[in-house]
């Protein structure tokens, strides 16, 4: 399935849009807060729903034809986060640093990018 270069855009501003939700949608003292660190707090179920939700920016990704190393990497991403998050208190604070949903739609985004400029 080929895609014309605004439907590309227009799933990238989605998965950019449920990213920045996931990781950065309210600044509680300053600091961006988002749902995944919400959540997380349940333990383990908690973690296993943002990892699903993450899963969809990662199937997103191939959905749009990302290379299989950044795919990797974004999987990557999505492991450590899943693996911070389910340690007791220390994993709290990795949801609120780590943002793996934000590093992974930069990582899709730029892949595309560089595809598109070849």
């Amino acid at each position: 399935m080929t895609l014309d270069p605004q439907a590309i855009e227009r799933r990238l501003q989605r998965v950019e849009r449920l990213a920045r939700a996931m990781d950065a949608r309210w600044r509680i003292f300053g600091v961006p807060v988002g749902i995944d660190a919400l959540i997380g707090l349940v333990p383990v179920a908690g973690d296993l729903i943002s990892a699903v939700i993450g899963g969809w920016i990662l199937c997103e990704g191939a959905r749009l034809g990302a290379g299989r190393g950044v795919l990797i990497r974004m999987g990557v991403n999505l492991v450590l986060d899943f693996a911070l998050g389910t340690v007791p208190v220390l994993g709290d604070g990795a949801d609120l640093l780590f943002r793996a949903n934000q590093r992974n739609a930069a990582l899709l985004r730029a892949a595309l990018a560089a595809r598109s400029n070849r």
